[in-house]
């Protein structure tokens, strides 16, 4: 059988402690053992299905990992507080002092401020690639490269990375190809594709609610038990833990996923075809105008479409602004940071989500001041979102 991400979640059955639909919260932060010898043994690592104090793990985190990692197809996973709370650990468990990291230039903007200005200050250097030019990116590789980073598609600039092509290039110089699929649940499933790790922020599409912040590591069983060791794991000892409630509530908004990933999708397909014709600069991998538009499709669950991300350019920052508080007056979505949500967000990522990037990095990487970025709602009639977006384009002269 094919891999399908849905239903790999789908097919997972757990049960409460009473007979539950849903699984029981472990709402506890540490736990009881029958002997000392099992205490023992669990900070050890040697004790299944014992559990020991909550920055550790809880049942509840156990669940989500579970699910997280039979969505990717990976062995297991381990989540935490935050999305950062997930990227940050997952890079420091495999560098040290002296390493080095290739990474694609255009990601979010706090993984790049951790890259290229906190990790220096512990001898960790970072080179910034375009990660579409594979000769660039093998070029950037140094003696002391232990791994490739990227966005399968990258925030904002919607640049889609050859998940297969980057594998087959970490393999031939024996590193670690880390991936965060954020902008692509379900639609693309880099471990199937060769990465070694695949990393979520679970605020965004994944939780769907704008309600609470989570992260998730996708990885072998070795790595996550790494990360999870009491003496040297980065996420045991940096302490970014999920809170047991959080991981139930992410649980259960993750069995819709499939449902809103393709609403999301479709429409923001509608609507990227639409200001397109309508002469607009629009960035969306549904698009035949993407350059990596057959890239995306070559590598895509061709049923959950090209995501909910997408991007105009109104043509100046005064002009997006306008753009923005305009159709937030109309109701036509929020002016905020973050995506995902039922409601379409939008933001003016050179001034936001990005501005960490300092502004000639920006200039180079194409990341104009005034670029929109769009997470696409899932208003049931998008054809009327379309029309009145239409009409605050044109009373603000982007049109």
């Amino acid at each position: 059988m094919s891999f399908d991400p849905a239903n790999n979640i789908q097919d997972l059955q757990y049960f409460g402690e009473f007979g539950g639909v849903n699984p029981s919260i472990s709402d506890s932060s540490t736990y009881t053992f029958l002997s000392a010898k099992t205490m023992f043994d669990t900070f050890e690592g040697n004790a299944e299905g014992c559990y020991l104090y909550s920055r550790h793990s809880t049942p509840s985190n156990l669940y989500l990992g579970q699910a997280l990692a039979a969505m990717e197809g990976t062995q297991t996973a381990t989540v935490a507080a935050t999305g950062m709370g997930a990227i940050t650990p997952a890079l420091m468990q495999v560098c040290q002092a002296g390493d080095h990291i290739v990474s694609s230039r255009t990601i979010y903007g706090g993984t790049y401020a951790f890259l290229k200005n906190f990790t220096p200050k512990y001898g960790l250097e970072t080179t910034f690639v375009d990660i579409t030019d594979l000769q660039q990116v093998e070029k950037a590789i140094q003696p002391n490269t232990k791994i490739l980073y990227c966005e399968t598609v990258s925030n904002p600039l919607l640049e889609v990375a050859d998940i297969a092509a980057l594998s087959a290039l970490a393999k031939k110089h024996g590193l670690w190809l880390m991936v965060d699929n954020t902008f692509s649940p379900l639609s693309i499933a880099p471990a199937q594709l060769g990465a070694d790790v695949v990393l979520h922020s679970l605020t965004k599409f994944i939780n769907g609610s704008s309600d609470t912040m989570g992260g998730v590591i996708c990885g072998t069983q070795e790595f996550i038990d790494q990360l999870r060791n009491v003496n040297d794991g980065a996420c045991m000892l940096l302490g970014a833990s999920m809170d047991s409630l959080r991981a139930a509530s992410i649980l259960k908004n993750l069995r819709t996923l499939h449902i809103r990933i393709k609403q999301h999708s479709a429409n923001a397909q509608y609507l990227a075809e639409k200001f397109e014709a309508d002469g607009l600069k629009t960035v969306y991998p549904g698009l035949e105008s993407h350059k990596s538009h057959k890239q995306f499709t070559k590598m895509m669950h061709a049923d959950y479409g090209y995501g909910g991300m997408l991007t105009i350019d109104a043509g100046s920052l005064d002009k997006a602004n306008a753009l923005m508080e305009l159709m937030q007056e109309r109701n036509l979505g929020y002016l905020a940071v973050s995506l995902g949500f039922y409601k379409t967000l939008f933001s003016a990522p050179g001034t936001s989500t990005s501005s960490e990037i300092p502004l000639e990095e920006q200039a180079q990487m194409g990341l104009t001041e005034g670029l929109i970025r769009f997470s696409i709602g899932l208003d049931n009639d998008i054809e009327r979102t379309y029309q009145m977006m239409h009409d605050c384009m044109k009373e603000v002269g982007v049109l």
